[in-house]
């Protein structure tokens, strides 16, 4: 059984004010077929624009604000709210709230570095 908690490992923090926790996936174990994130996002701080050539992704809000960017479409989504980011769809999540983002990503298959190609 693989059992991880966020609260309980380092982070990944990017210098754009993304933190990443990967629970399970290639990397952190646990899940051959997909992976799961949770992201924190700083108040007022974005992702860097970027796809994915295999993966798709998921976003679930699980407390704050966002503005996300699939393509050409974008939408603002709040507590419970789920996003589905095809394959090679251009996509940014930006934190509109006053507080901090909070959120699961979701690939399959899973996330690896290889795997995000970045555009800006």
């Amino acid at each position: 059984m693989h059992v991880r908690n966020a609260k309980a490992m380092p982070g990944i923090t990017s210098p754009h004010g993304e933190t990443v926790y990967e629970l399970c996936g290639t990397s952190a174990g646990g899940a051959a077929q997909h992976s799961v994130a949770l992201i924190t996002l700083a108040a007022g701080k974005a992702s860097r624009k970027h796809y994915h050539p295999q993966a798709e992704e998921s976003y679930t809000i699980l407390s704050g604000a966002a503005r996300v960017t699939v393509g050409q479409e974008s939408a603002e989504l709040g507590e419970g709210d789920c996003v589905v980011i095809p394959p090679l769809k251009v996509h940014q999540i930006t934190n509109i709230g006053a507080g901090e983002l909070r959120f699961l990503a979701v690939c399959v298959p899973p996330w690896t570095p290889n795997n995000s190609v970045y555009v800006d």
